[in-house]
């Protein structure tokens, strides 16, 4: 069964259509549902999207003189230490 419907399209769009139909000798119609069954029955998978690799830092020379000599471990602790501080600057009510 076939059945009418309204499509609504640009200008410049439907006027390609209808010169591309009468170049071929068929009627709006018959190209209008070419171009539908065409992309329906397109099974391809979506193109997935690009992956973006993060930017990598080019800087060279290692870690700063002052802790050039210390294991990871210290590092680390370094790092808590100065975490604490932070927070107990934050949660100073004094502060707020």
């Amino acid at each position: 069964m076939t059945e009418r419907t309204t499509v609504r399209l640009p200008d410049d769009l439907l006027r390609l259509a209808k010169r591309k139909a009468a170049s071929e000798g068929r009627t709006l119609t018959s190209l209008i549902e070419e171009g539908l069954r065409t992309v329906v029955a397109d099974r391809r998978a979506p193109a997935k999207a690009k992956h973006i690799m993060p930017r990598v830092s080019s800087a060279t020379g290692g870690l700063m003189p002052e802790f050039a000599g210390m294991s990871y471990s210290e590092l680390e602790e370094l790092d808590d230490l100065e975490y604490a501080e932070r927070m107990k600057h934050f949660n100073d009510p004094a502060r707020r």
